[in-house]
């Protein structure tokens, strides 16, 4: 399976940033009951291979200083998560967008644009100077959602090692 790497300048983002969302978007700063039930229904939506998540290791993604979690409310239920890294590497402050999912129930209303444009927001006050991201092309209507927020696809190989 082919995965493409997806980048944006933040440079060029400022546009981004006047476009209004209805959509609420909140970073976690604490594990509550309803966040880790939101992460064991939203995560299987997005991956059907991973374990459901632990309070513990929930808790270290929430208390992490590089590492946030954006929550996506409507009805003032859970609809979607985004993690996001940030990381200084000797070449400069850089940003990293992971396990975005929203629930199937509410895709196609705003929700992932939401969560990107805040992620992009917080990267960018962060002073990272890029933001990647990989989507699997079957997922078309992501991959048009990043398109459209200015994410350039990288012609480049993306190589992984398990571990395990």
């Amino acid at each position: 399976m082919t995965l493409s790497k997806i980048s944006a300048n933040l440079c060029n983002t400022d546009t981004l940033f006047a476009m209004a969302s209805p959509v609420p978007v909140e970073i976690a700063t604490h594990v509550s009951e309803e966040l880790l039930a939101a992460c064991h229904r939203l995560i299987p939506q997005l991956s059907s291979s991973a374990k459901p998540m632990t309070n513990n290791e929930l808790a270290e993604i929430v208390n992490s200083e590089s590492t946030l979690m954006f929550i996506a409310r409507v009805d003032n239920q859970i609809v979607g998560l985004l993690t996001l890294a940030i990381f200084r590497i000797p070449t400069a402050m850089r940003a990293w967008i992971e396990d975005v999912v929203v629930d199937s129930s509410a895709r196609g209303h705003g929700v992932g644009e939401a969560l990107n444009l805040a992620a992009i927001a917080e990267a960018k006050r962060r002073g990272a100077k890029t933001v990647d991201l990989t989507s699997r092309p079957s997922r078309e209507a992501a991959n048009k959602l990043y398109k459209r927020l200015g994410f350039v696809e990288r012609d480049t190989n993306v190589y992984r090692f398990d571990v395990h």
